[in-house]
């Protein structure tokens, strides 16, 4: 047989090795643009961030291609007082805390103990939610995706602030809690049955969320430095402080402390630790030594889009942020920016704010911590970051965030301002005060009691004793509720409707301020009086 090649046959390996070339040279010109070091001015940019948003204290870590490239802390664990934040010092992740209870979940399926769209009530046969078509058609997948039907933050009120609640409970009580639209046809977060979540874990292991969680992730992940419930946390050595802005002016303040949270929300960690977590989200479950955390198809399912997210368009500082797509998988949002699939997270509780973001394509992670309530310093830090391994056109993001901030609250104010100069401030009450206070009950909360006290009103809720608040007279028969404890930041108007004979037919309320945390879910209530 001749050795030589056929014309055909040369052109194709001319056209073979043309492409293999340039191939290589594409693959080079890639690994030039992809920094395998941190940003040169990550240093600066930090605290120009702190600075600016008035942040403490931040936990930061960056991982890249299986390797941590930086965890580390910036600024102060507390106001007032020198001691820094490193890379050990915990702060609560709050809500990305949900991942690892998707994660629990997922676990117990590769056991086979769970079903991903196994109903609930297979699982826990007395759930209940307000109707049952949905009651038996909520799956363990739908506990998890915020599609159950359930309003923003519905039922939040049953667990924050801090209630003599248990979980259990807490749970139970859902059947009474209105439904805003039908199953499965938009997204509204919730955190209510995330707790759920937590007492199928129970049901199904045996064991409490808290220990399930330590024993079978945190242990073996090597993030020996977490905790799983807000006692631990706030009575360790090396844990920052909360702080908010409260009447303008950044202090610290009483971190939120009931375990009724902990699926939802309840680890505490630190930036090294972080950096463990984010390493093994990017490796779809593998650990260090090469063995699994979980599987392969768990991962899938983790960072999987099962609920759209509506997409709106960002402010024009923000215009980089503009969306293609977005969504929700199972504990985690999936969005892109830039032309790449992000996965993220963010966390918020009192005093605390964070954010974790995975880039799987680049294998890069990048996980923000702080001890004060600025979604726009994590925010800024996480895009300045992005932007570097992106090679993307240099953002101030701080000015941005700052100018977006900026508007924020000049409409909030010109809102409050709007209410305040429509209302008739001549107005009386329709009754003496007297008429107005008893005993109000709401389906799914519970009693509220109004007491006249001292010549005006007094709330309070007989499940969370620190929602004790004075009434002011606003107009007719509304008054605004004033909490004592003003750290809550979610004043409420409390409006009373008569009956034609002049006693009270029900009595409803509301956020005075557009920024109330929508987990504050007054709205929902509808308190109607315990006779006697």
């Amino acid at each position: 047989m001749s050795g030589k090649k056929s014309i055909p046959q040369r052109i194709g390996f001319r056209v073979f090795l043309v492409s293999f070339l340039f191939a290589i040279l594409a693959a080079t010109a890639v690994a030039a643009k992809e920094p395998a070091s941190l940003p040169p001015d990550l240093d600066a940019a930090l605290a120009k961030v702190l600075k600016a948003f008035e942040v403490p204290g931040v936990g930061l870590a960056v991982v890249k291609d299986g390797k941590v490239l930086v965890a580390k802390g910036y600024g102060v664990r507390k106001l007032g007082e020198p001691a820094a934040v490193d890379a050990q010092t915990l702060f609560a992740i709050a809500s990305n805390t949900k991942v690892f209870t998707a994660t629990a979940l997922g676990l117990l399926v590769e056991e086979g103990k769970l079903e991903w769209d196994g109903p609930v009530i297979r699982y826990l046969p007395w759930f209940q939610l307000g109707d049952p078509y949905l009651t038996r058609e909520l799956t363990v997948r739908d506990l998890l995706v915020h599609r159950s039907g359930l309003g923003l933050g519905a039922g939040d009120l049953l667990l924050w602030p801090p209630s003599t609640y248990g979980r259990t409970e807490i749970v139970k009580r859902l059947r009474f809690v209105p439904l805003a639209t039908s199953f499965r046809s938009a997204y509204a977060y919730d955190n209510v049955l995330y707790i759920a979540a937590g007492e199928v874990i129970q049901a199904v292991s045996g064991r409490t969320w808290e220990d399930f969680l330590t024993e079978r992730i945190l242990k073996k992940v090597g993030m020996a430095g977490s905790t799983v419930r807000f006692a631990d946390f706030s009575g360790a050595p090396n844990a920052a402080a909360a702080h908010a802005p409260i009447d303008g002016v950044v202090r610290e303040v009483k971190p939120f402390e009931s375990d009724n949270m902990n699926p939802a929300g309840g680890i505490a960690s630190s930036a090294a630790d972080m950096a463990k977590w984010a390493l093994i989200l990017l490796n779809e479950g593998r650990l260090g030594d090469g063995s699994r955390l979980f599987s392969e198809r768990t991962a899938r399912e983790l960072m999987t889009i099962v609920t759209p997210m509506p997409i709106g368009a960002p402010p024009a500082e923000l215009a980089a942020l503009r969306r293609n797509f977005n969504g929700y998988a199972l504990g985690l949002g999936v969005h892109d920016y830039r032309g790449r699939k992000i996965v993220t997270h963010t966390g918020g509780l009192s005093g605390y704010v964070s954010k974790v973001t995975l880039v799987p394509e680049l294998g890069l992670g990048v996980v923000v911590l702080t001890n004060q309530e600025s979604t726009e310093a994590f925010m800024a830090v996480t895009y300045h970051i992005l932007d570097y391994y992106l090679a993307a056109p240099r953002t101030d993001w701080v000015a941005a965030y700052l100018a977006v901030r900026g508007r924020q609250r000049a409409q909030t104010a010109a809102v409050v301002d709007k209410a305040a100069a429509s209302r008739d401030a001549a107005s009386r009450p329709s009754l003496p005060l007297a008429r107005y206070a008893g005993l109000y009950r709401d389906a799914w909360y519970g009693d509220i009691a109004i007491e006249e006290e001292g010549g005006k009103l007094v709330v309070r809720f007989a499940h969370t004793p620190g929602l004790v608040g004075d009434c002011e007279h606003w107009q007719y028969d509304t008054f605004v509720v004033r909490w004592r404890d003003r750290e809550l930041r979610a004043d409420a108007f409390l409006t009373f409707a008569l009956n034609p004979d002049g006693t009270i037919d029900r009595a409803k309320m509301a956020p005075v301020s557009p920024d109330t945390d929508f987990s504050y879910d007054f709205q929902d209530l509808v308190l109607k009086p315990v006779r006697k």
